[in-house]
């Protein structure tokens, strides 16, 4: 479905009054051809429900100051407010779980870390009206397989894994929890020496940070690994069939809440050694360009005209894709050997897309997501 460029821009106006309460381009923004229902339809997409209501709460008390009509019509404002109050309904299910989760879990002497979701959620300005999906565990080689053989008497369905990734999936009334003995993404060896590395370093004990979750106490990593580890996520959707807004928004609020306290000799050291400085300025460019990320607060920011245009790009290919590649659920369909075809035709494309924008890390990247990528996350 296409959206006419007023819609688009209502929906980035209310992101970035969402995330980072920025609003100083509404004055100039016209209402007249919004459709809301599309963007709606987009905020929805890009699972960030929560981020535009906020905004509508934000803009809708200055925009009168000028205008005499609101901003967004009020059924649609009242159906985003309806849909917070699902979304806090959710998270606050979610987090009773998770704390209880990893206190069934250490007393069996099984200790783990919280990876991206809830964790992530406390850098929001309002935790709770972020969209939240799975509960991600992060455990140590011995504690891995026995979370598994504590986890799987309890579980409603549960699936194996990629064995070099080393993830398991369980579902617990109603939940599903994915856990992880490595972090690696698996579409670049050089990235998943630095994961391994940042692997080690966890469970060293001496990088880690925690979040109170009520009474329970959850351990997450540290701040520059955490920062790294959400980038390398993000990229490795954006890769393998979809990124969206919401990956974007995490990374760029966990950002703002470090701003102050993020060693950036260690994040640059990571990414060089990675090779991905330039997937950081273009996301970065995509960042402040779209979704009012203060400049001043991305690190290694460049204004150089191409990461402009890349960031132009990217944003087309989430618009395309939807979050996660959400848009084409219903086109890999049939058969088993149908639909392996068609997901290798749909890398092939976009590959061939994101040569455009990133041509040297899309060949060094194109063997491992184009042999192995089918059996991949």
């Amino acid at each position: 479905m296409t959206s006419n460029n007023n819609s688009i821009e209502a929906f980035f106006l209310l992101v970035r009054a969402g995330l980072f309460g920025r609003t100083e381009v509404i004055e100039g923004f016209l209402p007249d051809d919004v459709d809301w229902q599309e963007v709606f339809r987009l905020a929805k997409e890009q699972s960030v429900i929560g981020l535009v209501a906020e905004g509508i709460e934000l803009v809708r008390t200055e925009w009168p100051k000028t205008h005499g009509t609101p901003l967004v019509p009020k059924q649609w404002a009242l159906k985003f407010a309806s849909g917070t109050l699902r979304l806090e309904q959710r998270n606050q299910t979610m987090n009773r779980f998770v704390a209880k989760l990893i206190s069934w879990l250490r007393e069996k002497g099984i200790y783990a870390f919280l990876l991206k979701g809830q964790g992530v959620a406390q850098c929001y300005q309002k935790p709770l009206l972020r969209t939240c999906g799975d509960v991600d565990l992060l455990l140590s080689e011995e504690d891995y397989q026995a979370a598994i053989n504590y986890l799987l008497p309890f579980a409603s369905f549960s699936k194996a894994g990629n064995e070099y990734k080393k993830d398991f999936a369980v579902k617990i009334v109603g939940w599903l929890v994915e856990l992880h003995g490595r972090l690696r993404c698996g579409f670049s060896s050089r990235i998943d020496r630095e994961l391994d590395k940042m692997y080690d370093d966890t469970f060293s004990g001496e990088n880690v940070r925690s979040w109170m979750n009520g009474n329970v106490q959850v351990f997450m990593l540290g701040e520059e690994n955490d920062i790294i580890f959400v980038f390398a996520h993000l990229l490795n959707h954006f890769y393998k069939g979809g990124v969206g807004i919401r990956q974007v928004c995490d990374w760029c609020r966990m950002l703002w809440t470090f701003r102050d306290s993020l060693d950036l000799d260690v994040l640059e050291s990571r990414l060089k050694k990675m090779k991905l400085m330039s997937e950081w300025k273009a996301f970065g460019m995509f960042a402040v360009e779209y979704l009012g990320m203060p400049k001043e607060a991305m690190p290694f920011y460049s204004e150089d005209k191409k990461w402009k245009r890349k960031a132009k790009q990217i944003r087309a290919f989430i618009l395309k894709t939807g979050n996660l590649g959400s848009n084409r659920k219903g086109e890999v369909v049939g058969s088993l050997l149908s639909r392996k075809m068609k997901s290798s035709r749909q890398r092939f494309c976009d590959l061939a897309n994101h040569f455009t924008i990133f041509p040297l890390d899309t060949l060094r990247f194109f063997p491992s997501i184009f042999l192995n990528g089918l059996y991949q996350k």
